[in-house]
Protein backbone atom coordinates (compact mmCIF):
# COMPACT_ATOMS: atom_id res chain seq x y z
CA UNK A 1 0.00 0.00 0.00
CA UNK A 2 1.45 3.48 -0.94
CA UNK A 3 0.06 5.44 1.98
CA UNK A 4 0.01 5.17 5.80
CA UNK A 5 -0.20 7.18 9.02
CA UNK A 6 3.19 8.27 10.36
CA UNK A 7 3.09 7.96 14.14
CA UNK A 8 6.19 10.06 14.65
CA UNK A 9 5.09 12.96 12.48
CA UNK A 10 1.43 12.46 13.37
CA UNK A 11 0.34 12.85 9.75
CA UNK A 12 -0.59 10.73 6.76
CA UNK A 13 1.98 10.01 4.05
CA UNK A 14 1.68 8.86 0.44
CA UNK A 15 4.52 7.53 -1.69
CA UNK A 16 5.32 5.63 -4.87
CA UNK A 17 8.61 4.18 -6.11
CA UNK A 18 9.78 2.40 -9.24
CA UNK A 19 13.05 1.39 -10.85
CA UNK A 20 14.58 2.82 -13.99
CA UNK A 21 14.00 0.13 -16.65
CA UNK A 22 17.59 0.38 -17.90
CA UNK A 23 19.81 1.42 -14.96
CA UNK A 24 17.54 -0.26 -12.38
CA UNK A 25 18.11 2.69 -10.07
CA UNK A 26 15.13 3.35 -7.76
CA UNK A 27 13.10 6.53 -8.09
CA UNK A 28 10.65 7.55 -5.35
CA UNK A 29 8.32 10.42 -4.54
CA UNK A 30 6.81 10.94 -1.07
CA UNK A 31 4.36 13.57 0.26
CA UNK A 32 2.39 14.30 3.39
CA UNK A 33 -1.39 14.51 3.70
CA UNK A 34 -3.79 15.68 6.39
CA UNK A 35 -6.30 12.86 5.98
CA UNK A 36 -6.42 9.27 4.79
CA UNK A 37 -8.63 10.26 1.84
CA UNK A 38 -6.14 12.92 0.80
CA UNK A 39 -3.26 10.40 1.12
CA UNK A 40 -5.12 7.98 -1.13
CA UNK A 41 -5.59 10.67 -3.77
CA UNK A 42 -1.94 11.70 -3.45
CA UNK A 43 -0.82 8.11 -4.06
CA UNK A 44 -2.57 8.03 -7.45
CA UNK A 45 -1.04 11.37 -8.34
CA UNK A 46 2.44 10.18 -7.34
CA UNK A 47 2.08 7.04 -9.44
CA UNK A 48 1.43 9.22 -12.48
CA UNK A 49 4.30 11.57 -11.64
CA UNK A 50 6.83 8.79 -11.11
CA UNK A 51 5.75 7.10 -14.33
CA UNK A 52 6.10 10.39 -16.23
CA UNK A 53 9.49 11.15 -14.65
CA UNK A 54 10.90 7.73 -15.59
CA UNK A 55 9.46 8.07 -19.07
CA UNK A 56 11.28 11.38 -19.49
CA UNK A 57 14.52 9.81 -18.27
CA UNK A 58 14.43 7.06 -20.91
CA UNK A 59 12.72 8.91 -23.80
CA UNK A 60 14.81 11.54 -25.62
CA UNK A 61 13.49 14.84 -26.87
CA UNK A 62 13.11 15.63 -30.56
CA UNK A 63 16.28 17.76 -30.56
CA UNK A 64 18.27 15.05 -28.76
CA UNK A 65 17.13 12.45 -31.29
CA UNK A 66 18.17 14.73 -34.17
CA UNK A 67 21.67 15.12 -32.71
CA UNK A 68 22.03 11.37 -32.13
CA UNK A 69 20.80 10.54 -35.63
CA UNK A 70 23.15 13.04 -37.28
CA UNK A 71 26.09 11.63 -35.31
CA UNK A 72 25.12 8.14 -36.48
CA UNK A 73 24.98 9.31 -40.09
CA UNK A 74 28.49 10.73 -39.80
CA UNK A 75 29.78 7.46 -38.35
CA UNK A 76 28.20 5.56 -41.24
CA UNK A 77 30.16 7.58 -43.78
CA UNK A 78 27.41 9.92 -44.96
CA UNK A 79 29.03 13.02 -46.45
CA UNK A 80 29.37 16.07 -44.24
CA UNK A 81 27.46 18.16 -46.77
CA UNK A 82 24.46 15.80 -46.63
CA UNK A 83 24.51 15.74 -42.82
CA UNK A 84 24.74 19.53 -42.79
CA UNK A 85 21.70 19.78 -45.09
CA UNK A 86 19.71 17.57 -42.72
CA UNK A 87 20.79 19.62 -39.70
CA UNK A 88 19.99 23.01 -41.23
CA UNK A 89 16.60 21.97 -42.57
CA UNK A 90 15.40 20.12 -39.46
CA UNK A 91 16.53 22.81 -37.05
CA UNK A 92 15.04 25.59 -39.16
CA UNK A 93 11.61 24.02 -39.52
CA UNK A 94 11.05 21.83 -36.45
CA UNK A 95 13.05 22.93 -33.41
CA UNK A 96 10.87 25.91 -32.52
CA UNK A 97 7.78 23.73 -32.24
CA UNK A 98 9.16 20.33 -31.21
CA UNK A 99 12.65 20.89 -29.82
CA UNK A 100 11.95 20.05 -26.16
CA UNK A 101 9.09 17.66 -26.87
CA UNK A 102 9.59 13.95 -26.19
CA UNK A 103 9.86 12.22 -29.52
CA UNK A 104 6.97 9.84 -28.82
CA UNK A 105 4.63 12.78 -28.14
CA UNK A 106 4.78 14.16 -31.69
CA UNK A 107 1.71 13.08 -33.64
CA UNK A 108 0.98 12.38 -37.29
CA UNK A 109 -1.46 15.30 -37.40
CA UNK A 110 1.23 17.69 -36.15
CA UNK A 111 3.65 16.55 -38.84
CA UNK A 112 0.97 16.90 -41.50
CA UNK A 113 0.11 20.40 -40.24
CA UNK A 114 3.76 21.44 -40.41
CA UNK A 115 4.19 20.29 -44.01
CA UNK A 116 0.83 21.33 -45.44
CA UNK A 117 0.05 24.50 -43.49
CA UNK A 118 3.22 26.01 -42.09
CA UNK A 119 5.30 25.24 -45.19
CA UNK A 120 2.52 26.13 -47.61
CA UNK A 121 4.54 28.95 -49.17
CA UNK A 122 7.48 26.65 -49.88
CA UNK A 123 7.96 24.76 -53.14
CA UNK A 124 6.59 21.19 -53.25
CA UNK A 125 10.14 19.90 -53.68
CA UNK A 126 11.16 21.63 -50.45
CA UNK A 127 8.13 20.27 -48.59
CA UNK A 128 9.00 16.80 -49.84
CA UNK A 129 12.56 17.12 -48.57
CA UNK A 130 11.47 18.34 -45.13
CA UNK A 131 9.13 15.35 -44.81
CA UNK A 132 11.94 13.04 -45.93
CA UNK A 133 14.29 14.44 -43.27
CA UNK A 134 11.62 14.14 -40.55
CA UNK A 135 10.93 10.53 -41.55
CA UNK A 136 14.65 9.79 -41.27
CA UNK A 137 14.68 10.87 -37.61
CA UNK A 138 11.61 8.82 -36.71
CA UNK A 139 12.89 5.77 -38.59
CA UNK A 140 16.15 6.06 -36.63
CA UNK A 141 14.20 6.25 -33.35
CA UNK A 142 12.26 3.09 -34.29
CA UNK A 143 15.52 1.27 -35.01
CA UNK A 144 16.84 2.29 -31.58
CA UNK A 145 13.66 1.07 -29.92
CA UNK A 146 12.87 4.55 -28.61
CA UNK A 147 9.43 4.49 -30.25
CA UNK A 148 7.28 1.66 -31.54
CA UNK A 149 6.28 3.15 -34.89
CA UNK A 150 7.03 5.96 -37.30
CA UNK A 151 4.20 8.56 -37.19
CA UNK A 152 5.29 10.32 -40.38
CA UNK A 153 2.31 10.56 -42.78
CA UNK A 154 2.40 9.53 -46.42
CA UNK A 155 1.88 12.68 -48.44
CA UNK A 156 1.87 13.26 -52.19
CA UNK A 157 3.56 16.26 -53.73
CA UNK A 158 3.15 17.67 -57.21
CA UNK A 159 6.81 18.03 -58.00
CA UNK A 160 6.83 18.52 -61.74
CA UNK A 161 9.84 18.16 -63.99
CA UNK A 162 10.39 21.89 -64.10
CA UNK A 163 12.72 23.04 -66.82
CA UNK A 164 15.88 24.51 -65.38
CA UNK A 165 17.04 28.01 -66.26
CA UNK A 166 19.44 27.99 -69.19
CA UNK A 167 21.12 30.42 -71.56
CA UNK A 168 20.62 30.30 -75.31
CA UNK A 169 23.61 29.94 -77.60
CA UNK A 170 23.63 33.67 -78.57
CA UNK A 171 23.44 34.55 -74.86
CA UNK A 172 26.36 32.21 -74.10
CA UNK A 173 28.47 33.87 -76.79
CA UNK A 174 27.70 37.33 -75.43
CA UNK A 175 28.42 36.13 -71.90
CA UNK A 176 31.81 34.53 -72.67
CA UNK A 177 32.99 37.17 -75.15
CA UNK A 178 32.31 39.95 -72.64
CA UNK A 179 33.98 38.03 -69.81
CA UNK A 180 37.08 37.55 -71.95
CA UNK A 181 37.22 41.19 -73.03
CA UNK A 182 36.91 42.34 -69.42
CA UNK A 183 39.49 39.74 -68.28
CA UNK A 184 37.15 38.41 -65.60
CA UNK A 185 38.98 35.97 -63.30
CA UNK A 186 36.10 33.49 -63.61
CA UNK A 187 36.36 33.34 -67.41
CA UNK A 188 38.25 30.02 -67.72
CA UNK A 189 35.98 28.38 -65.12
CA UNK A 190 32.83 29.45 -66.97
CA UNK A 191 34.28 28.29 -70.31
CA UNK A 192 35.11 24.85 -68.89
CA UNK A 193 31.63 24.51 -67.39
CA UNK A 194 29.90 25.41 -70.66
CA UNK A 195 32.13 23.22 -72.87
CA UNK A 196 32.12 20.11 -70.66
CA UNK A 197 28.98 20.11 -68.53
CA UNK A 198 31.09 19.36 -65.46
CA UNK A 199 29.66 20.02 -62.01
CA UNK A 200 31.08 22.78 -59.83
CA UNK A 201 32.91 20.36 -57.51
CA UNK A 202 34.32 18.41 -60.46
CA UNK A 203 35.72 21.59 -62.01
CA UNK A 204 37.34 22.59 -58.73
CA UNK A 205 38.96 19.17 -58.29
CA UNK A 206 40.24 18.78 -61.86
CA UNK A 207 44.01 18.24 -62.04
CA UNK A 208 46.37 18.20 -65.02
CA UNK A 209 47.08 14.49 -64.66
CA UNK A 210 43.46 13.88 -65.72
CA UNK A 211 43.79 15.96 -68.89
CA UNK A 212 45.27 14.55 -72.10
CA UNK A 213 45.69 17.43 -74.54
CA UNK A 214 47.03 15.21 -77.32
CA UNK A 215 44.08 12.82 -77.24
CA UNK A 216 41.67 15.65 -76.31
CA UNK A 217 40.22 13.82 -73.30
CA UNK A 218 39.46 14.60 -69.66
CA UNK A 219 38.93 11.94 -66.98
CA UNK A 220 36.43 13.01 -64.32
CA UNK A 221 36.86 10.88 -61.20
CA UNK A 222 36.89 13.37 -58.33
CA UNK A 223 34.83 16.22 -56.87
CA UNK A 224 35.16 18.73 -54.04
CA UNK A 225 32.97 20.67 -51.64
CA UNK A 226 33.76 22.89 -48.67
CA UNK A 227 32.30 20.39 -46.19
CA UNK A 228 33.87 17.09 -47.27
CA UNK A 229 36.88 18.26 -49.26
CA UNK A 230 37.90 15.96 -52.14
CA UNK A 231 35.68 12.93 -52.72
CA UNK A 232 34.16 10.73 -55.42
CA UNK A 233 31.89 12.17 -58.09
CA UNK A 234 28.18 12.45 -57.36
CA UNK A 235 27.37 9.23 -59.23
CA UNK A 236 30.41 7.45 -57.82
CA UNK A 237 31.56 6.55 -61.35
CA UNK A 238 34.42 7.84 -63.47
CA UNK A 239 33.72 9.22 -66.92
CA UNK A 240 35.70 10.47 -69.92
CA UNK A 241 34.97 13.78 -71.66
CA UNK A 242 35.99 14.91 -75.10
CA UNK A 243 37.73 18.29 -75.32
CA UNK A 244 36.12 20.54 -77.92
CA UNK A 245 38.57 22.20 -80.39
CA UNK A 246 37.71 25.69 -79.14
CA UNK A 247 38.34 24.56 -75.55
CA UNK A 248 41.68 22.96 -76.43
CA UNK A 249 43.41 26.27 -77.13
CA UNK A 250 42.33 27.69 -73.76
CA UNK A 251 43.57 24.58 -71.94
CA UNK A 252 46.93 24.79 -73.72
CA UNK A 253 47.23 28.40 -72.57
CA UNK A 254 46.27 27.46 -69.00
CA UNK A 255 48.87 24.71 -69.06
CA UNK A 256 51.61 27.17 -70.02
CA UNK A 257 50.59 29.52 -67.22
CA UNK A 258 50.00 26.83 -64.59
CA UNK A 259 53.63 26.71 -63.46
CA UNK A 260 53.79 24.22 -60.57
CA UNK A 261 50.04 24.06 -59.87
CA UNK A 262 48.48 20.60 -60.19
CA UNK A 263 45.04 22.13 -60.74
CA UNK A 264 43.73 23.04 -64.17
CA UNK A 265 41.59 26.01 -63.10
CA UNK A 266 42.62 29.01 -60.99
CA UNK A 267 42.22 28.85 -57.20
CA UNK A 268 39.86 31.72 -56.37
CA UNK A 269 39.07 32.61 -52.75
CA UNK A 270 35.44 33.29 -53.62
CA UNK A 271 35.22 29.92 -55.33
CA UNK A 272 36.58 28.12 -52.26
CA UNK A 273 34.02 29.98 -50.13
CA UNK A 274 31.16 28.80 -52.36
CA UNK A 275 30.34 32.18 -53.90
CA UNK A 276 30.40 30.98 -57.53
CA UNK A 277 26.62 31.30 -57.97
CA UNK A 278 26.56 34.85 -56.59
CA UNK A 279 29.43 35.98 -58.83
CA UNK A 280 27.76 34.47 -61.89
CA UNK A 281 24.40 36.11 -61.19
CA UNK A 282 25.99 39.53 -60.66
CA UNK A 283 27.89 39.34 -63.94
CA UNK A 284 24.87 38.15 -65.93
CA UNK A 285 22.71 40.87 -64.41
CA UNK A 286 25.20 43.45 -65.64
CA UNK A 287 24.74 42.10 -69.16
CA UNK A 288 20.92 42.01 -68.84
CA UNK A 289 21.06 38.23 -69.26
CA UNK A 290 18.97 35.69 -67.28
CA UNK A 291 20.36 35.37 -63.74
CA UNK A 292 20.84 31.60 -63.61
CA UNK A 293 22.58 29.45 -61.00
CA UNK A 294 26.11 28.16 -61.51
CA UNK A 295 24.72 24.62 -61.79
CA UNK A 296 22.54 25.84 -64.68
CA UNK A 297 25.67 26.19 -66.81
CA UNK A 298 25.59 22.39 -66.86
CA UNK A 299 21.96 22.50 -67.97
CA UNK A 300 22.91 25.04 -70.64
CA UNK A 301 25.60 22.68 -71.94
CA UNK A 302 23.13 19.77 -72.08
CA UNK A 303 20.46 21.72 -73.97
CA UNK A 304 22.97 23.07 -76.48
CA UNK A 305 24.35 19.58 -77.13
CA UNK A 306 20.88 18.15 -77.63
CA UNK A 307 19.75 21.03 -79.83
CA UNK A 308 22.70 20.32 -82.14
CA UNK A 309 21.46 16.78 -82.69
CA UNK A 310 23.84 14.93 -80.36
CA UNK A 311 22.27 11.63 -79.31
CA UNK A 312 20.75 11.83 -75.81
CA UNK A 313 22.57 8.66 -74.72
CA UNK A 314 25.92 10.29 -75.54
CA UNK A 315 25.00 13.48 -73.71
CA UNK A 316 23.87 11.37 -70.76
CA UNK A 317 27.17 9.44 -70.73
CA UNK A 318 29.37 12.53 -70.98
CA UNK A 319 27.31 14.44 -68.41
CA UNK A 320 27.43 11.60 -65.91
CA UNK A 321 23.67 11.14 -65.51
CA UNK A 322 22.43 7.71 -64.46
CA UNK A 323 18.75 8.55 -64.70
CA UNK A 324 17.35 9.21 -68.19
CA UNK A 325 14.43 11.01 -66.52
CA UNK A 326 16.74 13.86 -65.50
CA UNK A 327 18.15 14.19 -68.98
CA UNK A 328 14.63 14.32 -70.43
CA UNK A 329 14.12 17.64 -68.63
CA UNK A 330 16.88 19.14 -70.77
CA UNK A 331 15.53 17.35 -73.84
CA UNK A 332 12.23 19.20 -73.42
CA UNK A 333 14.04 22.48 -72.86
CA UNK A 334 15.95 22.03 -76.11
CA UNK A 335 12.75 21.07 -77.92
CA UNK A 336 14.38 17.89 -79.21
CA UNK A 337 11.44 15.71 -78.21
CA UNK A 338 8.98 17.69 -80.37
CA UNK A 339 11.21 18.66 -83.29
CA UNK A 340 9.70 17.75 -86.66
CA UNK A 341 6.27 16.64 -85.44
CA UNK A 342 4.51 19.48 -87.30
CA UNK A 343 6.35 19.03 -90.61
CA UNK A 344 3.46 17.06 -92.15
CA UNK A 345 0.68 19.40 -91.08
CA UNK A 346 -0.96 20.80 -94.24
CA UNK A 347 -4.13 22.58 -93.28
CA UNK A 348 -4.27 25.53 -95.70
CA UNK A 349 -2.59 27.11 -98.72
CA UNK A 350 -0.13 29.68 -97.35
CA UNK A 351 0.69 31.00 -100.87
CA UNK A 352 -2.85 32.15 -101.53
CA UNK A 353 -3.01 35.92 -101.99
CA UNK A 354 -5.04 37.56 -99.29
CA UNK A 355 -7.99 39.65 -100.38
CA UNK A 356 -7.97 43.41 -100.00
CA UNK A 357 -10.58 45.33 -98.09
CA UNK A 358 -12.09 48.11 -100.19
CA UNK A 359 -13.92 50.94 -98.49
CA UNK A 360 -17.09 51.54 -100.44
CA UNK A 361 -18.87 54.77 -99.77
CA UNK A 362 -22.23 55.38 -101.42
CA UNK A 363 -22.56 58.88 -102.69
CA UNK A 364 -25.87 60.41 -101.88
CA UNK A 365 -27.88 61.90 -104.76
CA UNK A 366 -27.65 65.61 -105.02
Amino acid sequence: MGYKFNEILKSWEAWHSARHPITRMPYQLRRRAKTKAEARRLEKQLIAEVTEALHRKITPSWSQTIDTCLASMRNQGVTAKTVDNYALCLKAHTLAAWGDRLIDSITTDEIRELIIDKLRAKAPSHQKNVLKFIRKIFTFAVELGTIDRDPTPRLKFRVGDKIKGVLTEPQVKKFLDTAKEMEIEWYSIWVMALYTGMRNGELFALTWEKVNLEQRTIVVDCAWNNKDGFKDTKSGDDRVLEIAPNLLSMLQELKLRSRDSIFVLPRLDKWEKGEQARELRLFLAGLSLPRIRFHDLRATWATMMLSKGIEPIKVMKMGGWKDIKTLMIYTRKAGVDIRGITDRLDLHNPSRVAGKVINLQLRSEE
